[in-house]
């Protein structure tokens, strides 16, 4: 049987110490990181830029499915991607957790192993956080914290009538993941002897379990030297996140279906549970990929980079956010997608 140490036998401080015995430091503004009050961080002149996220048990995840060391790294690389949707590069990330009684020492360790492999392969500094006892569950909070040359952020407001929109890489393969595995748990749950059949689905799985963050996109536009006129990232679904852009830039946009770029994977693993490719992209949610517009003239210097794709482009406001399909019918385009409060 696994070994399990119980929380209570090493108390808060002893918990914190234990976590962090092992922590990196990656960035030169870490001026002091955990263990004192609070950290110290010095971005030289660099303008700073915060992000928050919540993931709670049951809503956000499902321990059912989901490994503590996977979700350990999803919880930081989604606030990385909110970063990256800034234009900036996250440096620095706070994590608090509160957790019942039914979580060992070694759940929480394993848990931090993927926050810490999260933190090595983005150079990012965990520099402090919180731990609390919760009634039932497994919540956490993350904070990041990222720099940028003065004013070089982007918002989702200034996008402007004629530019370009685009998205990296693919979309809808996190819903078809997560469809997937909440299938084989009601199937487990009716019949516990069934072992699940995720049918070799793996890159879908994998878009669900264990997502990234774009910064190649940040790099790849800092070194053509473009900045994204707007930009945010794929968290709600391709629909929703459109549709923030066009309300906050007062724009409307023309998107054409045959250009939403989704996986081989997904297309085919979406026609086997009789779902619909665009749909699932469009109110999927959870790719953390960008969306971002950019002036035309730049479209010259994105062509040959396969994990950008062109999808519509922006318009007057009067003229409303449409989606042409492939058979070219013209329909308003409606946020549908992933909502925490539903």
């Amino acid at each position: 049987m696994e070994e399990r140490t119980e929380i209570n036998d090493l108390g808060e401080f002893g918990l914190i110490d234990y976590l962090t015995r092992n922590i990196e430091i990656y960035n030169a503004s870490t001026i002091l990181g955990v263990g004192d009050d609070a950290a110290v961080i010095d971005h030289f002149g660099k303008q700073t830029v915060i992000s928050t996220d919540m993931l709670v048990e049951g809503i956000h995840f499902d321990l059912m499915y989901t490994p503590l060391k996977h979700l350990g790294y999803k919880s930081v690389i989604v606030n990385l991607s909110d970063i990256y949707a800034m234009n900036a590069t996250p440096t620095h990330i706070t994590m608090s957790l509160a957790f019942s009684n039914r979580f060992s020492l070694e759940a929480l360790n394993e848990f931090y192993e993927g926050v810490y492999a999260a933190c090595e392969k983005y150079k990012i500094d965990l520099i402090g956080g919180d731990t609390s006892t919760s009634q039932k569950g497994f919540v956490i909070s993350v904070t990041a914290i990222g720099e940028v040359a003065p004013d070089k952020f982007v918002k989702r407001s200034t996008a402007q009538k004629g530019d370009l929109l685009c998205v990296s890489g693919d979309l809808g393969a996190a819903f078809l993941g997560l469809t997937l595995l909440e299938r084989e748990k009601k199937i487990f749950l009716e019949n516990p002897q069934v072992q699940p059949d995720l049918e070799n689905q793996t890159y879908v799985i994998g878009r669900q379990l264990k997502p990234e963050a774009r910064h190649d996109i940040i790099s790849f536009l800092a070194a053509k030297e473009i900045t994204p006129t707007s930009m945010m990232d794929v968290s709600d679904g391709l629909s929703s996140e459109i549709l923030h852009i066009c309300q906050q830039s007062k724009l409307g946009c023309v998107l054409y279906e045959e250009k939403i770029p989704v996986a081989d994977d997904s297309r085919q693993l979406a026609m086997q549970l009789g779902l619909d490719p665009t749909a699932c992209a469009l109110s999927g949610g959870e790719d953390y990929e960008l969306i971002f517009t950019m002036k035309q003239e730049d479209y010259d210097k994105i062509t040959l980079n396969e994990e950008i794709a062109v999808i519509g482009y922006m318009t007057e406001p009067e003229a409303g956010s449409h989606i042409i399909t492939r058979s070219g019918n013209k329909h308003t385009i409606t946020a549908q997608g992933w909502n925490a409060f539903k």
